[in-house]
Parts: structure tokens; sequence; C-alpha cells
């Protein structure tokens, strides 16, 4: 049963109070908002809005979407974290320069750079590969003309970065994807 419009126009009433500026009482200010929100909550539990699925719906809930949870417990701590993702990124860097891998490729505007913690690997008409670190949520985020962005994570049983979505290792993805590109296999791992 649907409440009635004058318990709506005082919800929203109170709702509006609750979230208004009031610089001269912060406390206050707080507690009401809390107030109005645990009663709201309790009122819009009661109409059976909150537990109802909507009408229309373009995921599914209980399916799993999206890549799987992060291991808060598994993450590392910041100085494992640069240890491990500059060790990466320049191993990949001495790795396609030792083995002259443009060389052995010949494509025009083949060129590999690092600065500024950026390693950017240009293939000409190919297109470019673009890794960098990403602190604050301790990943790689690599950008492929192939695949697309992507943002890997320390995987400690794999002992490699491995992008939650699909699975996949960094270094077997851009060795698979430069072989397919360049027509010449290279070895990151």
């Amino acid at each position: 049963m649907p409440p009635p419009s004058s318990t709506k126009l005082l919800l929203l009433r109170r709702l509006s109070m609750a979230f208004r500026s009031n610089h001269r009482h912060p406390s206050a200010l707080i507690s009401l908002r809390r107030s109005v929100l645990h009663s709201s909550l309790g009122f819009l539990e009661h109409m059976d809005i909150v537990s109802r699925p909507p009408s229309r719906s373009f995921c599914h809930l209980n399916e799993p979407q999206g890549p799987t949870p992060i291991d808060y417990h598994s993450l590392l701590q910041e100085d494992e974290y640069h240890k491990l993702a500059d060790s990466t990124i320049h191993n990949f860097l001495e790795k396609i320069e030792w083995q002259e891998y443009g060389d052995s490729v010949d494509i025009d505007g083949f060129d590999i750079d690092y600065g500024n913690q950026v390693l950017t690997l240009r293939l000409g008409s190919l297109g470019t590969y673009v890794l960098n670190k990403q602190t604050p949520n301790r990943q790689l985020w690599l950008s492929s003309p192939v695949s697309g962005p992507s943002r890997y994570d320390w995987d400690r049983n794999a002992q490699a970065w491995v992008y939650r979505r699909t699975k996949t290792n960094l270094s077997s993805i851009l060795e698979s994807e430069l072989e397919k590109l360049c027509g010449s296999s290279v070895c990151l791992s």
C-alpha cells in the first residue's frame, strides 16, 4: 500500500531540512542528519522500496559482473609495490632494447621510451603501448592498441601482474599482442 501524499511530502521536507548547511551548530546538524536518515531508511523499508527490485533492470545483481573482489589483506605495502612495479617496467624496457626487438621487426616509427615512470612503446602506424604505475591502487595500467586499457594487480601466488577481469598475465598479454602485431616473438617473462 503506497503511503499518503502528505507522508511523502513530510519525508521530503525533513530530508531537505537535514541537508541544508547550518554553520552555527555543525554537531546539531550531524545529529539531525543521522536521525532523519535513520528514520527515512526505516520508512523506505516499510514502504518496501529498499528491497523491491527495480521495474527496469540493466544488470542482475546476483550474477558475477566485472572484476573479482579485491582481497585488501593482500595489498602490497607501498615500498614493496614500487620495487615490484619498477622491476617489471625496467625488465620490459631492457628485454625489448637488449633483444633489439625494434630492429628485428623493421617497423617505421618503432621507439621505446621510459620517463616519469611511464614506459611508452611506439609501433608506428600499428599503435602505441603505454605502461605506467598507479601507486594509490598498487596497480600497473596498460593502454594497448589491441586490447585497450587494463589494470594489473600483483598476484602473490602467480608472482606476476594479473588483470583480475580476465586473469591474464601482463607479460603474456604483451608477448602475445606484440607477436601478432609485429610478426616476431619477444620474451618478456
